[in-house]
Formats: structure tokens, sequence, C-alpha cells
């Protein structure tokens, strides 16, 4: 078995792998070399493994290419993958979120765009359609864009029905409980400091938003301040960040195995957006929340770069593994759930997204 990483970056895609052991890594030649990719995949679901890319040409702009070949060919659909309907007074900027659905739906891969839209396509990713219901939400006029763009970033399918979560910045926590027809914002409990009423119905920036394995009843999000945990869908949730060092940061992730295990990488609160005292570090709970530890064997201190909401990410063997890459273009793994980390790579562009996964 070997075990891949998908590296975007702002100037192009890498690809590592390990075998077996999760240590020691193996990174080839760049691939889409000079293309921003903000969003990666690696689907699982088909005979061959496809990854996809969200990429940003450039003086061409946006679209999206995939793999089955592991970069040894690249393809991508005439005039587009992602295209605004005629009529329609917007235009592509970036794809933010690739996320296939479940095994049972295999063709089915979701996309997260800015401007604020969701899209879904049916043929594995080549091509994608308007999800009408998100577009023409009556609040989607008022959703503004945070520091980075206005975009979905975060789309998590639920295996087991129907329902649909996403979250934007800005917007929030939006839920659909019929695979996208209708939507309501589901953010009771997450605060807004920077609106004059700090727990309005939407407009939070929340950063990332993980599953528990629990079930997906208990979520996780990483707000722009604030840590918060949800136990019933996202009707409410309740503050998590006591004991850590700032609960600002990007990305949240949740144990695929274990019930009530998540990790964050705070940072130094809004505009600073720093590891607090240069430290990187990654924390660990294991009570959903409750209490956090401090991990960092194997990270560095003196470093006052970050991690975006999309550069951190799990894998799905029975001990987690953990990969997250900096925007001084470092990239970590960790074979043990946090307790100590490796280098996979240094010297790469800003890293803005990875993706784990194991392959035959």
């Amino acid at each position: 078995m070997t075990d891949l990483l998908a590296i975007g970056t702002r100037k192009g895609l890498w690809l590592a792998r390990s075998d077996d052991d999760r240590r020691t890594w193996t990174i080839g030649e760049p691939h889409l070399l000079a293309q921003e990719v903000a969003a990666v995949s690696i689907d699982t679901r088909r005979p061959q493994p496809r990854v996809l890319a969200g990429i940003q040409y450039g003086h061409w702009g946006p679209t999206v290419q995939w793999t089955d070949d592991l970069g040894a060919t690249w393809h991508e659909t005439d005039h587009g993958a992602i295209r605004f309907p005629a009529g329609e007074d917007a235009a592509l900027a970036r794809v933010w979120q690739l996320r296939p659905d479940t095994a049972d739906r295999p063709d089915v891969v979701w996309a997260g765009c800015e401007p604020h839209s969701l899209w879904r396509s049916i043929d594995g990713g080549c091509s994608f359609e308007l999800v009408r219901g998100h577009w023409d939400h009556p609040h989607r006029t008022t959703w503004e864009p945070g520091g980075g763009g206005g975009a979905v970033h975060t789309i998590l399918p639920d295996p087991a029905s129907d329902r649909v979560t996403i979250a934007m910045s800005t917007g929030g926590v939006y839920v659909s409980e019929d695979g996208g027809q209708q939507w309501e914002p589901r953010n009771r409990g997450i605060t807004a400091g920077f609106l004059p009423d700090e727990l309005p119905e939407y407009g939070q920036c929340v950063h990332k938003v993980a599953v528990d394995a629990a079930g997906p009843q208990r979520l996780y999000a990483q707000n722009h301040g604030g840590v918060f945990r949800s136990d019933d869908a996202g009707g409410s949730w309740t503050s998590v960040a006591g004991g850590l060092p700032a609960d600002f940061g990007f990305p949240i992730v949740a144990s695929p195995r274990t019930p009530g295990t998540v990790w964050v990488i705070p940072l130094v609160a809004d505009m600073q957006r720093v590891p607090p005292g240069g430290r990187l570090r990654v924390h660990r709970s294991r009570d959903a929340g409750s209490t956090w530890t401090e991990l960092g064997t194997g990270l560095p201190d003196g470093n006052w770069s970050a991690v975006m909401r999309d550069a951190f990410c799990a894998d799905e063997h029975e001990r987690t593994g953990l990969y997250f890459g900096t925007r001084d273009g470092c990239v970590y793994a960790s074979d043990d759930e946090g307790d100590t980390f490796t280098l996979v790579a240094d010297h790469l562009p800003d890293v803005l997204t990875v993706r784990a996964a194991r392959l035959p």
C-alpha cells in the first residue's frame, strides 16, 4: 500500500508518496507548474484514483483539471468545467473546494467557489452545474467577502442522508436537508465580533468546519475568533476554545475514526495571523474540545508563517495520520495522531491545500 499526498501551492501541485511507514516520503516533480492550485481532492471511489485540481491560470482564469494516472497526463473540459449560466451577472474567480461525495454516489463531486457558489458534478468532476437552491437564496446578496474573498470553502455531504453542510466566508454555516434544493443558516452561538450584533442569524466568518467520527450530528468550527462545537448538526454551537493559546486560526480537522478527537492550529488573532510566540504547534482534544493538549515534537520554533484553511488534513489509517503545509512552503506529516511530526518537503511555494489518501 502507498500513501499519497497532494500538495497544492501558489505555483503548482506536488505529489508525495510513502510506502507503509508515513514517515519517509518521496516527492516528485511539480505538476501544473506556475498555476495556483487552491483546491485539490483525491477521489479513491473510482477503479483508478482521480486527482482533481482547482487551478487559476492567471491570464486564462480558473478551471478544474484532473488526472487518472497520478499526473502523467492532465485533462480539462473544453470551455471550462465551471461556468455560470447565461444571464447570470457573475464570473468564476476561484475554486476553493473539491469534495467527492460518498461511495454510494461515485460520480458525484461538489465544488465550492468564489463568488459564493456551490456546484455539483455527476461525471466525476469533469463538468459542474450550479446548485440553484444555494445561488438563488435570498441571503446571497448580503453575503460579504472575507479577507481572502467571498467563497464556499467547506462542503460536507452526509453519507447516510441527503444532508449537505457548507460554510462560507462570510456567510457562516448553511445546511440543506434535501440534497441542495433548500438551505437554512445554522449559526446560533457562533460569534461575529466584527458586526454590531455579535450573534447574528448569519454573516459569520467561519473559516472551516469538520465532522466528528461519532456522526454528522457533531460538528466543529474554527471561526474568525472562536472554536465551536455543535451536537445537533449545527442547530446550536458552544465555545470549546478554553485552554487554547489563541482562538483564531484557519483549519480544523476531526479524526475520521475516533469520536471526540479534533485538532486545530492556533494563530495570534486577526491581522497578525502568526503562531503565538513564533512556535508552530498543533493542539489536540480527545474529549470533543473540553480540554486541549499542545503537540510540537518535530515542529519549529521561530516560525512566523501560517496554515491556511484547506492546508491541514487527516488520513483514514487506524492510527490517524495528520498532514499540513505552511505559507513558507513546508509540509509536515505525523503518523501518530500528532504526537510527533516529520518534514515531508520544504522550500515549496506558498501551500494552499493538502490532501491525503491510501492507494492500493
